[in-house]
């Protein structure tokens, strides 16, 4: 099949600014006709589709997915243990099926010659080689029966499920579709679509999408929770949100973006609670990433050029980004650690907690500068969160010298607009000679705003460039943060039985105080 590329760049996955080319459906357009065009735009993306309404249909396709993902062609009995052990096991919720895509997507299966092979179900490494495939009308037999309206496979598992309302109709309602085929349908026959990572609702006119535990919030934790207020937009880079949902997939289901999404963007918490990272979260990281890589290409290391902050606004989710930010650094080669640098001994125990409900242990705290010393020379201590105060002086208990200055270093700051102001930021940044510095803040320091005798004024200065921005306009805009509510109060008490009139001038003490 002939296809074409919409919407996509070779690395990013946020398109850098989206250009809607749709003309605006002011008339009426049903249902069925808004999933013909979806499904027509998929494929024109270079997704196939599938005559897919039954699990046995579901179950042969599967088995056809996964023999291709990995190059192998199951004997009977191969596949019945594959699927009923790793795949259908009947023992298993969502929250096991969603660590299984999340973090351990390979089964160790026993051939019938007697030797073992690794079978995956998602090729985390080689994004392009998982296969998508699109259906509809899938018929689900539970409590009710249920049709549902657009499913996205991946390697033969429904991953992403799309539930649609023609124009004119809340996009709440497909909220709640979906709150009740989990219900009624989503673990009935063998639970397939327990499989399901992101669910998409859209009326056409407005498109959101929201991870498997924001409806599972409503219906385990609190059923009075208005879950639908975790639900996101996509945007582009520009923070302009892309909600027709023509436009929505063109960018967030273009091939690239939707597999980058499902498998470095997401994150499973220790707490069993699938985040699904916002657009400005991803190019925030993203943007590290290419820092980081440039840097490396070029040799320009611990170059104002080569870093750079990110600015996001208090409360939307600074914590994650520099999480998954750090995560992916560490993997990249020649990289030995990644310093995530808070300016409070609280912050770096309260960070540390954040951290482990990303992924438990997943980082190394320390509450002295020895602790610190012997993690920095720990090979296996990738991720390290310490405190300005205690790496300046472990900097300044080796000015002779020590193996890590030399070692390539990822140092992330934390809320870097505050303590870097000092001294503490050059000895630091001069004694490491490969290093990438980044910093994120919710109010950088410009130069109307700094000490004018700090050579290192502004946190351009410091860091390099803004990577980045989502201010809290845009944080208001999205309601990812809550709205200031401003209360005027009149402090002045004025004279009764002044008449206004037209004046020249204003005698402030007659007309304010009193007798």
């Amino acid at each position: 099949m002939n296809y074409e590329t919409i919407a996509e760049s070779n690395e990013s996955t946020v398109v850098a600014q989206f250009h809607s080319d749709n003309e605006r459906k002011s008339a009426y357009e049903s249902e069925a006709e808004l999933e013909r065009a979806f499904i027509a735009l998929l494929e024109k993306q270079g997704y196939e589709f599938k005559k897919i309404h039954k699990e046995e249909e579901l179950k042969d396709n599967l088995k056809e997915q996964l023999e291709k993902l990995n190059d192998h062609s199951f004997t009977p009995k191969e596949w019945d243990t594959l699927y009923s052990q790793f795949i259908a096991n009947k023992n298993e919720d969502y929250k096991a099926k969603t660590k299984k895509i999340q973090e351990d997507p390979i089964f160790n299966l026993t051939l019938e010659n007697g030797k073992t092979k690794n079978i995956k179900i998602i090729d985390k490494k080689n994004i392009h080689r998982n296969a998508l495939q699109v259906i509809h009308q899938y018929s689900a037999k539970g409590k009710y029966q249920n049709r549902y309206d657009v499913s996205i496979l991946v390697n033969g598992l429904p991953l992403v499920h799309v539930e649609l309302k023609k124009r004119g109709v809340a996009i709440r309602e497909a909220f709640n579709q979906i709150k009740r085929y989990k219900r009624d349908s989503f673990s009935a026959e063998d639970g397939l679509f327990e499989f399901v990572q992101i669910f998409v609702i859209s009326n056409g006119t407005s498109s959101k999408y929201y991870s498997n535990t924001t409806r599972i919030a409503q219906i385990e934790k609190n059923h009075k929770a208005d879950t639908f207020e975790f639900t996101n937009y996509w945007a582009d880079s520009k923070n302009h949100n892309i909600e027709d949902l023509m436009d929505f997939a063109k960018s967030f289901f273009a091939k690239r973006s939707l597999l980058n999404v499902l498998t470095r963007y997401c994150v499973f918490t220790s707490e069993e609670v699938l985040l699904v990272m916002r657009p400005y979260q991803i190019v925030a990281a993203e943007r590290i990433l290419e820092k980081i890589k440039a840097a490396q290409n070029s040799k320009t290391y611990g170059k104002n050029q080569s870093g750079g902050y990110i600015w996001h606004t208090t409360g939307s989710g600074k914590t994650l980004t520099s999480f998954k930010s750090a995560t992916l650094a560490k993997e990249l080669e020649s990289v030995s650690k990644v310093l995530f640098v808070v300016d409070r001994k609280d912050l770096d125990y309260q960070t540390m907690k954040e951290y482990d409900k990303f992924q438990k242990d997943c980082a190394n705290s320390n509450t002295s500068t020895k602790i610190l010393k012997e993690q920095l020379e720990k090979p296996n201590a990738k991720i390290i969160i310490t405190t300005i105060q205690k790496l300046d002086k472990f900097v300044k208990a080796h000015l002779k010298g020590h193996a890590i200055f030399n070692e390539e270093v990822v140092m992330i700051f934390d809320e870097c607009h505050r303590s870097q102001l000092g001294s503490m930021h050059q000895t630091i940044t001069k004694a490491f000679k490969k290093y990438h510095l980044f910093g994120f803040t919710g109010t950088p320091i410009f130069a109307q705003n700094c000490d004018k005798n700090n050579p290192l004024g502004t946190t351009e200065q410091k860091f390099g460039k803004c990577l980045h921005q989502y201010t809290i306009i845009d944080a208001i805009r999205d309601k990812n943060v809550l709205p200031f509510r401003v209360e005027y109060h009149n402090t002045i008490k004025a004279k009764e039985g002044i008449i206004d009139n037209k004046v020249r001038a204003v005698d402030e003490k007659s007309a304010l105080l009193d007798n």
